[in-house]
Formats: structure tokens, C-alpha cells, sequence
């Protein structure tokens, strides 16, 4: 039965709030807000004049909910956390929501320690950002440890080191573990990089101007020379950004749209230094211009909980917008101070948001290339396989473990746009012979479908198994026990030289198994999937190798928590001294008595 548009109408209030269009199965399809619901609801219904992306939403709409507010603000915060909540199909859509990344200067150390933090702000110190990215996080603390020397390794490593480490040798440390500088000459360095990540670099370089002078008058030529390099790699770092000036905090939103298709590309600009920039890919089936594009795109990026450090205090935009006064007003009640937005006509801004909108436009049509070029490779697989129609989903499984140590199988997922790393997932095998890739496969693929078959995720139209008949026997096993149907199997066999281009694939039919020799330009989808599953299956096997054979026996000893293995290694000297110990020797740790001990001694001599 269609939505009753004129009656629903007719005793819809006029004051604020928000609209849900739900389809007929009563899934949310749009969250939108309203001054006046009546008004803006009744434009959806309209007899022409429609969009055509608009008029597709409206055939679909079976019911419209509302939820009236006080405020035009309420129904925008309210419209927010439902888009969140439902991830409408006509909703911009932003898939990245991780938190932005900072660099973090302990203050209750005695030699502070420089990091990469990410996530909410518990420890005692400064906190420099939000960065971009950590390219962008990994870029700055590159240069201030050449530049600076503070230290930035763990403190686990820092208290336990009797000599000078690598980074000494490199001249990226000054060793303050070790006693080669002092305290004093310490937190010189690190006021330097205080004042270097907080934008105040004129008085920065003053200041290193002052003491190289200082430094020659008393022949002290070592330290002057410091000072020199300090200085010279300051002005390389403003030399690089001589678009910059002034010394806001300030994002500049650049935006292309094509079709249903658009990038808003944000340089991130604070104390008057680009630090970096990134590229949104937001799903936008309704919004029309420019003007909409950022309406919906700066509430859903800039109003996040437990976010409003990150938001800056200017937004500069190539547009204007006429919401302009109720976004800020929202931003400005989320960070608890003035945030203005401009459309920035003139000066150093209005060149940011021309390089910002080049990017965008750059960067939309290398995606739009791209998904081009996927489509063509799922067009050649359909033909390559004989399939009926087009494939939307792929799912491919890889092994990877060495000598059968720390077995990780992996799963990547592909659709018709390319990887969607979302859906990734890699399984830690368990509880197998060590080598024996079959039941490792077997492992992985009851554990990923029968979660998919509890209703978690989508099944795939083809699963790719890197591996010949034995690999595609136990996937066709498993999914049969599981009831899985409506999957087609795919097994990629190496050729005898194992080159790329010289596979053979083997193809699971009603019929039974049989053999492919396809083409070149056939196998290219499947060489990328195939490829892709083996670099994800390996990085998580390195990754598991790599934390197993560097943690210490000390960890897992019931009662032997992180604070009583810090006592351990600072009374011993290292885990061989605590492996030697005796129970009375234990004991003389401060925290641990006999019961404790007798358990690290029991664990260690006999586990």
C-alpha cells in the first residue's frame, strides 16, 4: 500500500524537529531535520520538480516518523545521532570514524617522554594535534627526534638500559637512560619541542640564535654547532611550507561532486602550518550542490562524542551556507567555545580552499577511474567463471604461519567499488596440528560462516580459496555441513613455476568440480583478491610471531600482574636473574609474598 502523503500532511505540527522515511520493511532510508516538519516534509511530495535521486527516495518511503523539538539545534544534534545510529541508505555516509591521532609529551617523568597517542586523553602531559593522520603524527616526530633528541622509546626499555641504544649511535638521542646529558640540558630539548609543536617557531629560532651566538663567543664550538643544525632544520621545515602565514587553527574544506559521487578533501592548517590533509568519500544520494554537500558533511564529521578538542576554531569552506548560523551555534555547543565558519573570499585562505578544492577534484576522478577499472575486472570475471550475472561480493581465504608457528588465516572481502577493508577479518588458529594448512582452512571457514550464518554479515557470491583441490574439498565440506548455499567455490592453483598469469582455477558446479584455464585479463580481479587475502594473512602471522617470541616468561603467572614484573626486573636486573632465583629470593621483592613466589618459581621451573 503507498504512503498517504496529503493525510500524513495534514495534521503534521509546523514546529522543529526530525524526520525518519522508512521503507517497506520498516528500515530507516533518510533522517533529515526541519524548522517547520510540515513545510519540509511537504516538499518531498510535491508534484514536480523533483531530483531524480529525491523522487527515487519518495517511491520507496511506505511510513514518515517524527520526533518534535524545541529548537532547530535539538533537532539537528537529535538528526545526528540517528544518522549514526541507522547509517541511512540516503544519508551521506562517512565509513572512517577513528579518532585523530596526537602527540603526547609526558609530564610526570623525569625525562618526559615523546609519543603517538590515540584515543582518550587519561595520562598526565601535552597533547599536540589532532594530526591527519599518523603519516602525518609519524612525519613531525621524525623531525623533532633528528632535530631535538627527546626520547620517545617505552618507558620499560628506558628504565632497563645500561648502555646507550641505536638511536644514541644515529645522534636521534641524547641517552638520558644512561646519565650523557643532564637534567637541566634535558628539558632545554624539551621546551624546544614544546615550542616547536605549539607554532611559536619565531621565538623558537630566536631563541637558538641566541645561544649558537652564546655558544661561539665561549668557544664552546660542538655546542654551536648543535645549535647551527638545529637552526638550519628549522628553516628547511618553513622553506617547504611558504604557502602558510598567521598562526590559526583552522580546516579548509574543499569539495567535487559527480553525480551521486563526491570527495571533500580537508587541509588541516594549525599554528599557520599545513600538517596535512585528507580525503572523504561520503556517500550523498540527495545532496544536489556544493552548499548541501557541506551542510551534511561538517554536522556528521565535526559533532562526535567525546570530540570537541578537534574541532578547530575556524572552518574556511569555498561556499556558503544557509545553515551557516545553526552549524556554528551546534559546533560552538560541542566545543564549549567560539567556532566561526567562513567562506573565504580573499588572502592565504582563499588559496588553501583552491588547493583544497584541486585535490578534491583530483582525487574524485582518480576513485571514479579506479572503480571504472574494478567494474571492467568483475565484468572479464563473469565471463571467465560462465556466471549468470554479475558478482557483487568476493571473499577470499589465505594461510600463513612458519614451520607451522603462529598459524593466521585471513579473509579479505571485495565488492564492486574494491576492497572493503571494513569487513576484513583474520582468525588465530588454534588447537592444530602445527603445518596442516587443511584443518587450519577448515578452522577459519566453520568460524567465519557460522557466524554468518547466525544472521552477523553477508555471504559472499564467490569465495576465492588460495589453494588446489585438498583446500577447496574442505571449504565445499564445510559449507555443506553448515548449510551454506547459494556460494560459488573457486580454488586458485598455482601453476609448476607458481608465476603470476599461469593459474588454474577450479570451479565448483552442481555438476561437480572442473578446471579453468582462463585468460590473462580474466584473472586479474582474482590475482588482486588472491594477493590481497596473502599480504593480510601475513602481516597478522608477523604480528603474532612477533609478539610471541618478544613477550616475557613473566607474563601469564597467576598474581603477577604488570606492577609486580616491573618490581621483579628492577630488583633482579632481567628475567634470566628471576629465573635463577630461589623462593627465599623471591620474597625479598617487596610485593610478593611466599604465596606469589612459590608460584613464579613453580611456573618457571616446570612450565
Amino acid at each position: 500500500m503507498s504512503f498517504d502523503a496529503a493525510t500524513f500532511l495534514k495534521s503534521l505540527t509546523s514546529r522543529p524537529g526530525v524526520y525518519q522515511m522508512l521503507g517497506e520493511d520498516g528500515a530507516v532510508l533518510y533522517v533529515g531535520k526541519a524548522k517547520n516538519l510540515r513545510k519540509r516534509v511537504g516538499s518531498y511530495f510535491r508534484k514536480s520538480g523533483l531530483a531524480p535521486k529525491t523522487h527515487a527516495l519518495v517511491k520507496r518511503i511506505a511510513n514518515v516518523e517524527v520526533t518534535v523539538t524545541e529548537t532547530e539545534l535539538e533537532a539537528l544534534l537529535l538528526e545526528q545521532n540517528l544518522i549514526k545510529q541507522y547509517k541511512p541508505p540516503y544519508n551521506i555516509l562517512l565509513r572512517d570514524d577513528k579518532s585523530y591521532p596526537y602527540i603526547f609529551l609526558s609530564s610526570n617523568d623525569e625525562f618526559p617522554r615523546l609519543s603517538f597517542h590515540r584515543g582518550a586523553k587519561r595520562r598526565k602531559g601535552t597533547y599536540f594535534g589532532p594530526f591527519p593522520g599518523v603519516q602525518a603524527v609519524r612525519e613531525s616526530m621524525s623531525f623533532l627526534q633528528k632535530t631535538f633528541r627527546v626520547r620517545q622509546c617505552q618507558d620499560s626499555f628506558f628504565k632497563n638500559r645500561s648502555r646507550p641504544c641505536l638511536q644514541y649511535q644515529i645522534k636521534r638521542c641524547n641517552a638520558p637512560c644512561v646519565g650523557l646529558i643532564d637534567k637541566e640540558e634535558y628539558q632545554r630539548d624539551v621546551r624546544h619541542t614544546q615550542m616547536f609543536l605549539s607554532g611559536e617557531n619565531p621565538s623558537l629560532m630566536k631563541e637558538l640564535e641566541q645561544a649558537m651566538d652564546k655558544a661561539s663567543n665561549e668557544l664552546a664550538f660542538e655546542d654551536a654547532a648543535t645549535y647551527r643544525d638545529q637552526i638550519a632544520a628549522m628553516r628547511q621545515v618553513q622553506a617547504e611550507q611558504v604557502i602558510e602565514s598567521g598562526n590559526g587553527n583552522i580546516d579548509v574544506l574543499g569539495f567535487a561532486m559527480k553525480g551521486s559521487d563526491a570527495c571533500i578533501h580537508v587541509l588541516y592548517i594549525r599554528h599557520g602550518r599545513i600538517l596535512g590533509s585528507r580525503s572523504f568519500y561520503p556517500r550523498s544520494p540527495l545532496a544536489l550542490t556544493g552548499s548541501e554537500l557541506l551542510s551534511e558533511f561538517i554536522p556528521q564529521h565535526y559533532l562526535k562524542a567525546n570530540l570537541a578538542s578537534e574541532i578547530p576554531k575556524e572552518i574556511a569552506i569555498g561556499a556558503s551556507l544557509e545553515e551557516q548560523s545553526l552549524l556554528e551555534q551546534a559546533l560552538q555547543t560541542a566545543a564549549g567555545r567560539k567556532v566561526a565558519i567562513n567562506a573565504a573570499s580573499r588572502g592565504t585562505r582563499r588559496k588553501w580552499i583552491e588547493l583544497a578544492t584541486r585535490t578534491a577534484e583530483q582525487n574524485l576522478t582518480s576513485k571514479l577511474a579506479a572503480a571504472s577499472n574494478i567494474y571492467q575486472r568483475y565484468v572479464k570475471l563473469q565471463s571467465t567463471l560462465g556466471l549468470d550475472a554479475l558478482p557483487e561480493r568476493l571473499e577470499c581465504f589465505d594461510i600463513s604461519h612458519s614451520s607451522g608457528e603462529a598459524t593466521v588465516a585471513s579473509c579479505v572481502v571485495f565488492n564492486q567499488e574494491g576492497p572493503l577493508k571494513s569487513d576484513y577479518r583474520r582468525f588465530n588458529i588454534e588447537n592444530i596440528t602445527p603445518g596442516d594448512d587443511y584443518a587450519a582452512m577448515e578452522q577459519a571457514l566453520r568460524r567465519r560462516y557460522k557466524r554468518l550464518q547466525d544472521g552477523e554479515g553477508s555471504l559472499p557470491d564467490i569465495l576465492f580459496i588460495d589453494g588446489g583441490k585438498g583446500q577447496l574439498r574442505i571449504a565445499e565440506d564445510v559449507l555443506g555441513e553448515l548449510g551454506v548455499v547459494g556460494v560459488t567455490l573457486v580454488g586458485i592453483a598455482k601453476g609448476s613455476s607458481r608465476k603470476p598469469g599461469l593459474e588454474t582455477l577450479l570451479l565448483t558446479t552442481d555438476s561437480g568440480e572442473r578446471e579453468i584455464l582462463p585468460d590473462p585479463s580474466g584473472l586479474l580481479l582474482i590475482q588482486q583478491i588472491r594477493d590481497e587475502a596473502h599480504r593480510f594473512a601475513i602481516t597478522g602471522h608477523r604480528q603474532r610471531r612477533d609478539k610471541k617470541r618478544h613477550s616475557s616468561r613473566l607474563e601469564g603467572i597467576a598474581g603477577v600482574g604488570p606492577k609486580r614484573r616491573r618490581e621483579l626486573l628492577r630488583f633482579f636486573g632481567g628475567v634470566a636473574a628471576v629465573e635463577k632465583a630461589s623462593v627465599g629470593d623471591l620474597m625479598r621483592v617487596p610485593s610478593i609474598n611466599r604465596k606469589v613466589a612459590e608460584t613464579i618459581y613453580s611456573t618457571l621451573h616446570n612450565g
